[in-house]
């Protein structure tokens, strides 16, 4: 025990300081908001629509679109594209209220997270989730999971995960929503009390990923439940969750 103390001691303290402090340093390969420039594009090139998986881009003449709902962040546009039309930023604030401000263009509407000022008087002050994977690969959850460790300490915000749906303020949603799940979800989803809130983490849950259209899957939470919260990502890094959650009860407003 005494060892245990001493090797504490010796570690000081160890959770981040965010949103009090800076964020955490992110590695150079991070992927965050991307940035796209019109101007840039050749006509009729549309390497980066060919080499897109998702088909999370629409490039016309002259215009380009890339939805970060379906974007699986792997790059592989930033790459085809020789003009530097698309470019990964740092920008690790991602998580909107709506599906359109998900989508980037030249003049891309800024990502905000608007929750009506009466459920956010009542999940202010705690913010009690179920989570539930609905056929998701494990990415998300494992980046939701790592939020409840002594480095993110999600907890002493009052945001914790529950067992119960009925313990609950809403629901975080990971997976595509596999026709296996879309029934387990509906009946998580009424046992929640109301007034509740329910946030789709991750390119499945927003839009399918690259699950989208096919017969055993959904097209995401959306498809199957009112949704007020995408956080984008494949995975959100934790930073982008954990913003989006404070964005839920109010202690960030950007």
């Amino acid at each position: 025990m005494l060892k245990t103390l001493q090797a504490r001691w010796q570690q000081g303290y160890r959770t981040m300081r965010y949103p009090d402090g800076p964020p955490p340093d992110l590695p150079a390969r991070f992927a965050g908001r991307p940035q796209v420039d019109s101007a840039k594009c050749t006509a009729g090139c549309h390497r980066c629509t060919l080499v897109c998986p998702t088909d999370a881009i629409t490039a016309g003449e002259q215009t380009l679109r890339l939805d970060t709902g379906r974007c699986l962040f792997c790059r592989e546009c930033e790459t085809a594209c020789e003009a530097g039309a698309i470019a990964f930023s740092h920008e690790f604030r991602m998580a909107a209220s709506s599906r359109e401000q998900l989508v980037v263009t030249d003049r891309p509407a800024p990502a905000v997270v608007a929750i009506d000022g009466a459920v956010r008087r009542i999940l202010g002050r705690s913010l009690k989730l179920r989570q539930v994977s609905a056929g998701g690969c494990n990415a998300c959850e494992a980046d939701t999971n790592v939020l409840g460790t002594v480095g993110w300490d999600l907890g002493r915000f009052g945001i914790q995960f529950v067992a119960s749906p009925r313990h609950a303020d809403g629901l975080l949603i990971t997976g595509p929503v596999t026709e296996n799940m879309r029934l387990a979800l509906e009946k998580t989803y009424h046992a929640v009390p109301s007034p509740k809130i329910v946030i789709a983490v991750g390119a499945c849950a927003i839009s399918g990923g690259p699950y989208a259209d096919h017969p055993e899957a959904h097209n995401g939470a959306s498809s199957v439940v009112p949704v007020d919260v995408f956080v984008p990502g494949c995975p959100p890094h934790p930073l982008t969750i954990l913003h989006a959650l404070l964005q839920v009860i109010g202690r960030l407003s950007g």
